[in-house]
């Protein structure tokens, strides 16, 4: 989401309603970040609310306030991947068909699964990247200031990411079934 800069500004230097103005703008992003990390609502919503607090005691370092939304969204990685870390959690499929048939989805349910568990089975910065580009719409110059990395590098990570994912997924569907990730 884009924000105005005057606003981003005014929280840098401790306006605490314009921040509390941005963090919810930006709620449902980080929630389903979190989500798309962690895989489950309670955990989520504890690692937006650490990246929240981590947002409001850091505000103050942010140097350019254009790049206000990645960093919020570098937070809640960071903030997702220590979780996980810290967290050694077991998820049971079942819970995991129950919590997408709840929420109404119409696409196969074990579809999704396939496509979620092949992403999980990704090395780290290649899920990171995937996730941000095609489950948030994060242009490659927006991901390349998460990642830290050069364009070119995310480009090149993009494109081997959906290389590993159609080789995984390959084997689970039947070419003329295998979703089109391009």
């Amino acid at each position: 989401m884009q924000h105005d800069e005057e606003i981003i500004s005014a929280a840098i230097q401790g306006d605490r309603i314009a921040l509390q103005n941005l963090l919810k703008s930006e709620k449902e992003k980080l929630y389903r970040m979190a989500y798309t990390y962690v895989k489950n609502e309670d955990d989520a919503l504890e690692v937006f609310q650490q990246t929240v607090l981590q947002a409001i005691e850091s505000v103050h370092q942010l140097k350019e306030p254009q790049y206000f939304s990645t960093w919020l969204v570098r937070i809640c990685i960071n903030k997702a991947l220590a979780f996980l870390k810290n967290n050694k959690k077991l998820i049971y499929m079942d819970e995991v068909e129950e919590r997408n048939l709840d929420n109404g989805a119409s696409a196969d349910v074990a579809e999704q699964m396939d496509v979620s568990n092949a992403l999980d089975s990704l090395p780290e910065k290649f899920k990171t990247a995937l996730m941000l580009r095609y489950y948030q719409d994060f242009t490659v110059k927006q991901i390349a200031t998460v990642m830290e990395c050069p364009e070119g590098t995310v480009k090149t990570i993009l494109h081997r990411g959906l290389g590993m994912l159609k080789k995984d997924l390959k084997g689970v569907y039947a070419d003329e079934r295998q979703r089109d990730f391009n």
